[in-house]
């Protein structure tokens, strides 16, 4: 794993800013301690920060070839790159490592672009290519790997980066928020791509590539899921022979994500999805197997103590070396700052901070570590699923009894029933009041992913129904494309194309990298994905259980509580802390003067939503997040000059 920078002119002829590239590379010195190279052409330059997992003695780069004409810098591994090796020996290529950066510089010569569509892992590709003054670059299929660009407006040059906070070293680059992108962020609590936040920066979308040459850029698309897929919708087809094939699937991915010549561990939760591939490690003959969770200080009286029995018991049941950590609100409060500098960009997942955290503790025994995330985009796992399905069932049974039904709910009888004891929770009562609004609408006008944080009314409130149009707009295309398709489909489609790289991936990328940890997600091998898409949805959804093949392919290999676990989201207590030890610095960041949320919202507004939420009449804990990190993002990277932000940089910068 590593990060990765670079500039291109377009002019061979104009200088190369050597002191803002070795700038950039120090601002992501985390993604890769163990080595630091820079190749300076003709108006070129790429930069690369080495975290060392394969022939820890070669690998250095950018890698070039033989007549040094391509030069690649490389973020990611190619799981499938001693197959590939071969078949490029028997073109007549010459190897002098083992890594797999040297399959994708030869692979570049004998296939051109048509090699990212060859390699089987997760990548942020950029290949020089001198002789025709073009750059290539390339994200993995689905979006693992992160990977920004820009350009300078003066010179034409094209600027990318690992990380956004590298562009900034380039005083050309301003830091300036997009404000137009402010109602995204606070609906979905993260700005989808390929906008960011920024003025001017974009993600690389996953399956895409760039081309750069002759001063102009052209985005191709190489890779999508296969929306076009024949398949029977009418048979629900075999269980078990379904689950066998997917069981043969995760050990195969996981049998590839054990390539290293360094430690090994898993990040453990005690779910259906981590303990699975936990157990394709121990059925593999991984050993020692290194387990990590995180659990929380301070627990009181009826609440849990996060994940920690779970990830226990599925430790015990599989022979793990296990290891915990713990999170108190203090220290979730002293790493904010920290993980929002990270981030790059405002995102409002709370699991953020302890995945950090986690992965803090997981460096000091292993450099790379398995996960279980995408296995609920590919099986159909987020309780929201079954939700919508239910309000489709509705809408084409209901007609104008379903509309009389919600009208009553929705006046002023149904809101004295929401306070009833039926629905004594705030938020639940939150919750079917914004359902109760949804199943009067399609799919897609009401689908926009599993996470949300401001619901339609009140982002209509602050920014105008002009805002519910524009975010409907962003995901049309993905939509249109599944038009014809069964619902379920039609919302992992969507999941998989944006909240999965834009929140999930994001997340489990930076957190992990800000401890200089290599993060494999095997449910997210291509091959793995496509075969479950292919699958019925009944197959993955039915009577209310999501994923049912992962669930048969794992009976009789984990424990059964674990096996028939409902689906949780990561139990942070943040609704407590918001009102208890976190209320005070909240309150003062979100009341600043300098603030955005009172330019937008207004301190009144504001003031009311702290004050509902420390009493307990209303849980605001999703808006007063997504609010707070806002802030914290604004004053890390908006607020004062190049200098100062640089300064600022240096506190949270350090490697591993």
């Amino acid at each position: 794993m590593c990060g990765i920078v670079g500039l291109i002119h377009p002019s061979p002829d104009a200088p190369i800013d050597t002191r803002a590239l070795k700038e950039a590379l120090r601002l992501i010195a985390h993604r890769g301690p163990d080595g630091e190279g820079v190749f300076i052409g003709r108006g070129a330059a790429l930069g690369h920060r080495r975290l060392s997992i394969v022939d820890l003695e070669n690998g250095a780069q950018p890698m070039f070839n033989e007549d040094g004409a391509i030069a690649v810098a490389f973020n990611g591994e190619i799981y499938n790159h001693a197959a590939l090796r071969a078949e490029l020996l028997s073109h007549g290529h010459r190897f002098a490592t083992r890594c797999d950066t040297e399959v994708i510089v030869h692979g570049y010569e004998t296939w051109g672009q048509g090699v990212f569509t060859r390699l089987r892992g997760m990548f942020a590709i950029a290949i020089w290519d001198s002789r025709r003054r073009r750059l290539l670059l390339a994200r993995d299929r689905v979006g693992i790997k992160p990977l920004y660009w820009t350009r300078d407006d003066r010179s034409g040059a094209l600027l990318f980066a690992s990380e956004i906070k590298s562009l900034f070293a380039f005083d050309r680059v301003p830091r300036r928020a997009r404000v137009d992108a402010l109602s995204a962020y606070l609906a979905l609590r993260y700005v989808p791509g390929p906008t960011t936040l920024f003025e001017g920066i974009e993600r690389l979308s996953p399956g895409h590539l760039l081309l750069f040459e002759d001063g102009q850029t052209r985005l191709e698309r190489f890779w999508s899921l296969p929306v076009d897929t024949p398949r029977d919708h009418s048979r629900e087809g075999d269980l078990i022979e379904a689950s066998a094939a997917i069981e043969s699937d995760l050990i195969e991915s996981v049998r590839l994500r054990l390539m290293a010549d360094v430690p090994l561990g898993v990040f453990l939760s005690g779910g259906l999805d981590s303990t699975a591939v936990t157990w394709a490690m121990r059925h593999l003959g991984h050993r020692p197997l290194k387990s990590f969770s995180i659990g929380f200080d301070g627990a009181r009286t009826g609440e849990s103590e996060g994940e920690l029995p779970h990830a226990r018991e599925a430790a015990r049941a599989l022979g793990c070396e296990h290891r915990e950590e713990r999170l108190s609100a203090r220290a979730f409060f002293d790493s904010l700052e920290r993980a929002c500098w990270h981030l790059d960009e405002p995102l409002s997942d709370g699991a953020c901070v302890p995945l950090m955290r986690l992965a803090d503790r997981a460096r000091q025994e292993v450099t790379v570590v398995l996960s279980g995330e995408g296995a609920d985009e590919a099986f159909g796992g987020y309780p929201i699923y079954g939700r919508m399905l239910a309000m489709e069932a509705l809408r084409r049974r209901g007609g104008q009894r379903l509309d009389r039904a919600i009208d009553l709910l929705a006046g002023l009888g149904g809101e004295r029933l929401l306070d009833t004891r039926l629905f004594p929770a705030s938020r639940a009562r939150a919750k079917l009041r914004r359902y109760l609004a949804w199943t009067r609408q399609p799919l897609p006008a009401r689908y926009f992913g599993v996470g949300r944080a401001f619901d339609d009314r009140t982002l209509a409130d602050i920014f105008g129904e002009t805002a519910l149009t524009d975010l409907r707009a962003r995901f049309a295309p993905l939509w249109q494309a599944t038009s014809g398709l069964d619902p379920l489909r039609r919302m992992l489609f969507v999941d998989t194309a944006v909240w999965l790289p834009d929140d999930l991936l994001i997340k489990a990328d930076k957190m992990t990298m800000a401890a200089s940890i290599e993060l494999r997600v095997p449910f997210l091998d291509h091959e793995l994905l496509e075969n479950a898409w292919a699958l019925p949805s009944a197959l993955k959804l039915k009577g209310g259980e999501g994923k049912r093949v992962l669930r048969t392919a794992m009976v009789g290999k984990i424990p059964d509580s674990i096996l028939h676990r409902a689906k949780a989201g990561f139990p942070l207590p943040i609704t407590r802390w918001l009102r208890e030890d976190l209320h005070e610095a909240c309150r003062g960041a979100l009341l600043s003067t300098r603030s955005l949320t009172r330019e937008f919202i207004g301190a009144a507004t504001v003031e009311k939503w702290l004050d509902e939420h420390r009493c307990g009449r209303v849980d605001r804990r999703e808006e007063l997040w997504a609010l707070w990190v806002l802030e914290t993002w604004r004053e890390l990277f908006i607020e004062g000059d190049r200098q100062a932000f640089l300064v600022r940089s240096s506190s949270f910068g350090r490697a591993a």
